[in-house]
């Protein structure tokens, strides 16, 4: 099996019919990674892989467009008796957060049950098969991170929910395929416009453009034609279920 990248979910702040919010699976011949949890993404995730079969699901930050099925996730793995406790990566205190959401009196020690728990820092390198994920702190409103992700031929990269800043280099650079959420329709400091992720993948020499997470109100169309202005080279918008 070659590198596949499949868009589970692309909506911005809630899940629309037919459209879950920030979710994504990378395969590898070794490694499958859910790249955030956003609302409605753990039911689209089933359509392509046994959940059993998953290496890690990994968080660039706490908003619930993009971690909330975390708790579906969850639910799964204590309630199947055979699935082993799934490895998540997300910012700190990412644990606590989700035993909030839950009812008993030893809901953080059902939650370590339940799941593997890793805590993200600035710089992180973790091995994954034949995936080798590092993880860079992005700008935004709560802490969060970018990821580059690369195997011996591949390189991709996610900004997260970040505006533009330095990291972003980081985790473009030289990627076969740079994944830019693009939250914002004028210049702001937590979110990229169509043009600012663009200019991040161009600086970053990246050789494709994956636009995902358009702001509300912004055309698809108009952003992916802006966006190629400024790139010089291959813009992508994907529907949910493209890979």
């Amino acid at each position: 099996m070659t590198t596949s990248f499949t868009v589970l979910g692309s909506s911005p702040t809630f899940p629309r019919p037919g459209n879950p919010c920030s979710g994504y699976l990378l395969q590898t011949s070794r490694a499958a990674l859910w790249i955030d949890a956003g609302s409605g993404t753990f039911a689209m995730l089933q359509r392509y892989i046994d959940l059993r079969k998953l290496s890690a699901a990994w968080l660039s930050h706490l908003h619930p467009d993009h971690c909330a099925d975390l708790l579906s996730a969850f639910n799964w793995s204590i309630n199947t008796p055979d699935a082993q406790p799934l490895p998540v990566y997300g910012p700190a205190g990412w644990a606590a957060r989700l035993a909030s959401m839950l009812p008993n009196a030893n809901a953080l020690e059902l939650v370590h049950k339940a799941l593997d728990v890793h805590e993200l820092r600035d710089g992180q390198v973790t091995r994954m098969g034949d995936l080798v994920l590092r993880s860079y702190a992005v700008q935004h409103s709560v802490p969060a991170f970018g990821l580059r992700a690369t195997t011996s031929d591949v390189v991709i990269g996610y900004s997260g929910d970040s505006g533009p800043c330095a990291s972003l280099n980081g985790v473009a650079r030289d990627a076969d395929l740079f994944m830019c959420e693009a939250g914002a329709t004028q210049p702001q400091v937590t979110h990229c416009t169509a043009p600012e992720a663009a200019e991040a993948a161009a600086q970053a020499n990246s050789r494709r453009l994956l636009l995902t997470h358009l702001a509300d109100g912004v055309d698809p169309n108009h952003a992916l034609e802006v966006a190629a202005q400024f790139a010089g080279f291959r813009v992508l918008l994907r529907r949910p279920g493209s890979r």
